[in-house]
């Protein structure tokens, strides 16, 4: 079977910095941050955690999929901005998913966490008040569901699966996406993860592992965007955010027969299992993920020109991902970015997410900044922490580390 390059036609994205594209991108390349004070529950005195990633409320009306009894089912925040991240990423690759298309296009769309908000809110109700679940209940917390709604929006009938991999959600999605184009069964894929965790028990339960930040004990509060601190000495853990980005792959014989403008291509991409613990990191597997890699891309260490890091700011994680990429690059590691210092951590959406903030940074000659850093002298790396960076890229590695040992990494590589 001969090889067939998977080009990157379009993409969209939400966080905690902004609802549209171009207004995250300005925020992040002045250095702002989109993390504040947690509101999405009401918060006990004694409550862990009191800082998040939010993102805002959108304007439904210019979207008739969005309007509300279309979606009135459909209360997990995470189906309305999968949506609508999708709808927008294939307007920006130019295709309509016609009835002749539609076999054709695949959809490996995820998320981690999914709608675990539905079934939970379901559970009260039936605690309190001795209501029986709203029938919609289990469709909302489903995972998959996600992917189906996707296909049902698009009309999108070709493979589809959910590429459940904790954190690293939405790079996997692109890998297997890139997998279901090389054997032929489809020729566009849309890719990426949504994520909503912002959930009382979800928030609380990484703070009682030791995984979510706050503050330390007998210290004063600090402000939000000081929170999330990848790399840094004095790094306290990631900051839970919302968010989803929408990549749409396609092969370049595709793209080149429809005349599509093909700006990216995905050239290299690897996954490795940790077999080891189920939340810290094993560094000989996170390691050869990432040389596999590059040696997957025809590349050497030496061609490539950034990293954009996982990174969230826990003191093992970041660690060992700065171990494994000094012992692949050597003195000649190139400079990295950790975007969830802005952004936080989006479950398995942050990877999408972080991916498009790439490509905007390759296209723009941009590397973003790695804000609130303190350097750390057992981590001795380059995370652009004086601000926004100048730097053309060819070749960019990205990360993403998930719970569990997963671990996948792509190279994005700017072809126009």
């Amino acid at each position: 079977m001969a090889f067939k390059k998977a080009v990157i036609l379009g993409y969209d994205a939400v966080s905690s910095l902004g609802t549209d594209l171009e207004t995250q991108w300005r925020r992040a390349v002045q250095g702002e941050c989109g993390i504040a004070a947690l509101t999405r529950f009401p918060l006990g005195a004694d409550f862990p955690v009191r800082v998040a990633g939010e993102v805002a409320e959108i304007d439904v009306r210019p979207y008739s999929f969005l309007q509300p009894r279309e979606m009135a089912h459909w209360t997990s925040p995470v189906f309305k901005y999968a949506l609508l991240v999708v709808h927008r990423a294939l307007i920006q690759s130019k295709i309509t998913v016609t009835p002749q298309l539609a076999p054709r296009v695949a959809i490996t769309f995820s998320s981690a966490v999914g709608g675990l908000d539905a079934v939970l809110h379901a559970d009260r109700l039936m605690r309190t008040e001795g209501k029986l679940p709203h029938p919609f209940s289990n469709p909302n917390s489903c995972i998959n569901m996600v992917g189906g709604k996707v296909s049902i929006l698009t009309g999108a009938t070709g493979p589809i699966c959910s590429t459940i991999t904790a954190c690293a959600t939405g790079v996997t999605s692109l890998i297997i996406g890139e997998m279901i184009l090389q054997k032929g069964l489809a020729d566009v894929v849309i890719a990426g993860a949504v994520d909503f965790p912002l959930v009382e028990p979800i928030v609380a339960g990484f703070a009682t592992m030791n995984g979510a930040y706050r503050p330390k004990e007998g210290q004063p509060a600090e402000l939000p965007q000081k929170t999330s601190r990848p790399f840094s000495l004095n790094r306290r853990g990631f900051v839970v955010s919302e968010g989803a980005g929408c990549i749409i792959l396609a092969s370049a014989d595709f793209a080149g027969a429809h005349g599509l403008n093909a700006p990216f291509e995905l050239s290299g991409a690897a996954m490795t299992s940790d077999a080891s613990h189920f939340v810290s990191p094993n560094l000989s597997t996170v390691q050869r993920c990432v040389e596999e890699t590059i040696s997957s891309a025809g590349l050497r260490p030496e061609d490539i020109d950034a990293v954009n890091a996982h990174a969230t700011s826990t003191r093992v994680g970041d660690k060992v991902e700065a171990d494994a990429l000094h012992n692949v690059f050597g003195q000649k590691m190139p400079p990295v970015s950790a975007n969830k210092s802005q952004l936080g951590h989006a479950m398995g959406a942050s990877s999408a997410i972080e991916t498009i903030l790439a490509l905007e940074g390759m296209a723009r000659d941009t590397l973003l900044p790695t804000i609130n850093y303190s350097p750390d002298p057992a981590i001795e790396i380059d995370c652009v922490a004086e601000g926004a960076r100048k730097v053309q890229q060819e070749f960019v590695l990205k990360n993403a580390f998930g719970f569990g040992g997963c671990n996948s990494c792509v190279i994005l590589k700017r072809i126009s």
